[in-house]
């Protein structure tokens, strides 16, 4: 806490003028080009490794990086506070793209992967069901990178996953129909503190250099008619 407090003064005394008139602009509105979705895990800090400023992502993170899936004949189910995020950021806010973005060590994988947390963990428990469609499918063998570890192998795997399960909603699929929106996966490996990207036509992740992230906005370009 000690730390936090400090930040807080630091922040107050380091902040430019032009930042603030930055801050004071945001007061009045938001246009973040991006939702995105991340694992609450302290390690991951989205704005550290895309180098974003304030306003430029509306951000999910949650245990898991978890999206529900959109309940097949009810799509106006109710499906909790991701999918409201996610309907929100679309719906009001306009992104035109989302990101996926799992990471490596990732708790919540181990936790299915072991089965725990058991009783006694109702909550944590409950929520972990959303992740049961990735277990079952790398219990199948649909893992990317044999090479990792099993617990890397299903995080990765998770955010394809939870791609389809955004993709899953009527208001992402008429858009994702028309080229308004893309969603995208990313993993943030933490030992290397290296992002990748997921390259449909690889079937992998890819180490996002500079060769990848030109890659990624031709791509962009091409479906937006070079309206990136």
């Amino acid at each position: 806490m000690k730390k936090l407090l400090q930040g807080i003064v630091d922040f107050r005394k380091n902040l430019l003028p032009s930042s603030r008139e930055a801050f004071a602009r945001l007061a009045l509105e938001q246009k973040p080009d991006s939702f995105f979705v991340a694992c609450s895990d302290s390690r991951v800090v989205p704005n550290l490794f895309a180098s974003s400023n304030p306003g430029d992502l509306f951000v999910l993170r949650n245990v898991g990086n978890l999206v529900p899936a959109s309940i097949p004949g009810h799509p106006e189910t109710p499906r909790g506070s991701a999918a409201a995020a996610l309907e929100f950021s679309v719906r009001t806010l306009g992104v035109k793209d989302i990101i996926v973005c799992g990471h490596s060590e990732c708790g919540a994988m181990r936790a299915l992967l072991e089965g725990s947390p058991g009783d006694g963990w109702p909550h944590l428990q409950e929520w972990l069901r959303n992740g049961v469609p990735t277990l079952e499918r790398f219990r199948r063998g649909e893992a990317l990178d044999a090479s990792l570890t099993p617990v890397n192998q299903i995080s990765q795997l998770n955010v394809l996953v939870q791609m389809e399960h955004i993709a899953s909603y009527p208001f992402i699929q008429e858009r994702l129909s028309t080229g308004e929106l893309m969603i995208h996966g990313w993993w943030f490996d933490i030992a290397r503190a290296d992002v990748l990207a997921y390259e449909p036509e690889d079937l992998r992740f890819v180490v996002v250099e500079e060769a990848e992230a030109d890659r990624i906005l031709a791509r962009l370009e091409a479906r937006r008619g070079g309206k990136s």
